[in-house]
Parts: structure tokens; C-alpha cells; sequence
């Protein structure tokens, strides 16, 4: 960035990390820390159909949709397990509705 300022920087050049904690000032000049940075996840309850191979689930949602569900990191890592029946609480990408992603075990 030989010849711009901080200040003058183009919005492609400013540093992830500097928009996220919101310390540089070319950020707020250009009111890049009032957009939003990712879309907001649906969360959605419904009950495990069948377990699949590969950690992966097909689950009914109340509206007996069926979406393709992976478990996510922290239940992998406090082994969680799941079995036909179990309610759940999923999130989806607005996206995508045939893939969920599992966060939580009800009971």
C-alpha cells in the first residue's frame, strides 16, 4: 500500500482482524462496523429418523420436512451420542434447507 494513508485505504485493504475489533479508524470512516458480516442461522427442533454413516443424520422437522444433519464440533467432542427418536435442536443456513447442522440434544 505504498502511497495511502491508514485513513485512505480502500475498503478491499483493510485487515479482518482490524474490522472485528473495530480499533481502525478507516473502518468506522467508512461504516464498514455497522454491516452486518454473515447471515443469521434458522434454528429449527425435530426428531432423528435414521442414523447414518459418517457422523450424519436425516431428521424430520415438525413440518415432516426432511433435511440431511450433521452433529457439530462440541457434541463430537463430548461424545454425544444420538439414536432414532431423539428431539434435537438443529441451525440451517437460509441458504440451504436440505442441511442442518445439530447443536443441541432435547429431551
Amino acid at each position: 500500500m505504498a502511497g495511502f494513508g491508514l485513513d485512505r485505504a480502500p475498503p478491499f485493504y483493510l485487515a479482518a482482524s482490524c474490522l472485528q475489533i473495530g480499533r481502525c479508524r478507516a473502518a468506522r470512516q467508512t461504516g464498514l462496523l455497522n454491516q452486518p458480516m454473515k447471515e443469521e442461522h434458522i434454528e429449527v427442533e425435530g426428531r432423528v429418523m435414521t442414523v447414518l454413516p459418517g457422523t450424519m443424520f436425516r431428521v424430520e422437522l415438525e413440518n415432516k420436512h426432511l433435511v440431511l444433519a450433521t452433529i457439530c464440533g462440541k457434541m463430537r467432542k463430548r461424545w454425544v451420542r444420538l439414536i432414532v427418536g431423539d428431539r434435537v435442536k438443529m441451525q440451517m443456513s437460509p441458504y440451504d434447507l436440505e442441511k442442518a447442522r445439530i447443536t443441541w440434544r432435547l429431551k
